[in-house]
């Protein structure tokens, strides 16, 4: 059983990479399928593969393995640095930006001092107490809906201010993202298609 990834835009030698990380469980080693938590990126990948038409954007949105994080394991980590590996044979020299909701935030959060990341957005993003630190974090974006009872925007906002990431909230949102989801394109949209420099 292998992590696969969904790709839009070009398969090679592209400009830059949109890497979409789904969320998950605490806990799960059944395999992971394409079911709710994947298809909350699909949006995100849509809409960052319409913005970015014919400039050579590649956007990816990546299945793990399994469903769960399963420490001391961190499975979802593993297969998103795969993810890394593979979008730096495809396209070399290429920035990647890398989103990712709940769980997919986290693992986000934990790429974020990784050279080949230019980027970061961690979209109600699941933080523990003692979550590490990158010691040189990429540009990080942390979103959370105000009204999220899954994960805790307190920690996010606290995560955010620890690492000088910006942190945006958006008001009357749960975990899902689909109250406001407009705000929530709009954001992302906006953080994955900023400039950023090759290499």
């Amino acid at each position: 059983m292998s992590p696969t990834v969904e790709v839009r835009g070009p398969a090679r030698d592209g400009r830059a990479v949109v890497l979409l990380l789904h969320g998950g469980r605490e806990h799960g080693t059944r395999p992971a399928r394409r079911g709710p938590a994947w298809a909350r990126m699909v949006p995100f990948a849509v809409g960052a593969a319409r913005a970015t038409r014919g400039s050579g954007v590649a956007v990816w949105v990546l299945r793990y393995r399994v469903q769960g994080w399963n420490a001391p394991a961190e499975d979802p980590v593993i297969d998103a640095r795969w993810a890394l590996a593979e979008a730096r044979r495809r396209h070399p020299g290429a920035p990647i930006v890398v989103v990712g909701h709940s769980m997919g935030g986290r693992v986000a959060l934990r790429l974020a001092g990784d050279p080949d990341v230019a980027g970061v957005c961690a979209l109600a993003p699941w933080i523990e107490p003692g979550e590490p630190v990158p010691a040189q974090p990429a540009p990080t974006l942390i979103i959370h809906g105000s009204r999220d009872h899954v994960t805790d925007p307190a920690a996010a906002s606290s995560y955010a201010a620890r690492t000088g990431a910006r942190f945006v909230r958006v008001d009357g949102d749960g975990h899902t993202m689909l109250r406001h989801p407009l705000v929530w394109q709009r954001l992302v949209t906006g953080f994955v298609t900023a400039p950023r420099p090759r290499g």
